[in-house]
This record gives structure tokens, C-alpha cells and sequence, in this order.
């Protein structure tokens, strides 16, 4: 296996075992002890390595037990991994102060890993949160 597809592999099992089958135990071996999430629609970047990303999953799972991952593309070029997806899930729990709501949500949104020594050190993210606030009924829609 090449370098790339070496990356590219660790990404996909991110998803599919952290997300998608809950197994949160396995991020020390994808992520770097000094991994970071860069996201502008989040003021609070985050970093602090598995753990500090383990948290966070777990936040999000306790909101939207059900959350699934879909990988539309992954891209990968040199230490880069390019993901395009969509996640789905039900809003069960508090989510960034919003108490649930029991809605079906769909967000579409891309991801830049950065890997080093074979593991996700950062995280560049954009997604639609304004698209899923107007879906867990936060922002009003426009009207057609």
C-alpha cells in the first residue's frame, strides 16, 4: 500500500469505526497526540489530541445518537486526506445549547486531514451549519 492510500485507509476507519459504529477506542490510533480541529463555525478551535476529540464525539453521539457518516469523495494528495460527506442523525440530546428537538437532520460539509506518521494531526473543517440550525428549526428558513 502506498503512502497515500496508507492515509487514506486510516481516514476511512475514522469514520466508519469512531462515527459510524461508536467504537471511540480506536482514535489513539488514528489521530496524533497533538491532533487540532480548525473550524470557523466553531469560535472554540479544538485541540488536545484523542482525547480532547473523543469528547467532542461523544458530545455529538449523546446529541444525535443515530449520527452516520457517508463518504461522497475522499482525495488524497501527499500528507492530505480530502473528505466530502454528508451526516445524518436525530437531535436526541443538547446540542450547543439547543435542547433536543427529535428532528431529522442532513448537513453536507468537506474536511482536510493532515496525517503525520500515520495518524490525523489537524483538521481543516467547513460544513453548513447555517443549513442544519434552519433544520433543527434555530434560523428560520426562506420562504419559497
Amino acid at each position: 500500500m502506498t503512502f497515500v492510500e496508507t492515509n487514506k485507509a486510516v481516514v476511512r476507519r475514522f469514520y466508519a469505526e469512531a462515527w459510524n459504529q461508536k467504537k471511540l477506542e480506536i482514535l489513539e490510533e488514528t489521530h496524533a497526540p497533538d491532533w487540532t480541529h480548525i473550524d470557523p463555525s466553531n469560535p472554540a478551535d479544538l485541540s488536545g489530541g484523542p482525547e480532547a476529540n473523543r469528547a467532542r464525539l461523544s458530545q455529538l453521539i449523546a446529541a444525535f445518537p443515530d449520527i452516520h457518516y457517508t463518504l461522497e469523495d475522499v482525495i488524497a494528495e501527499g500528507d492530505k486526506v480530502v473528505v466530502r460527506f454528508t451526516v445524518t442523525g436525530t437531535h436526541q440530546g443538547a446540542f450547543a445549547g439547543i435542547p433536543a428537538t427529535g428532528r431529522q437532520v442532513a448537513m453536507q460539509g468537506i474536511i482536510i486531514h493532515r496525517l503525520q506518521d500515520g495518524k490525523i494531526i489537524e483538521d481543516w473543517v467547513v460544513r453548513d451549519t447555517l443549513g442544519l440550525m434552519q433544520q433543527l428549526g434555530v434560523i428560520p428558513s426562506p420562504q419559497n
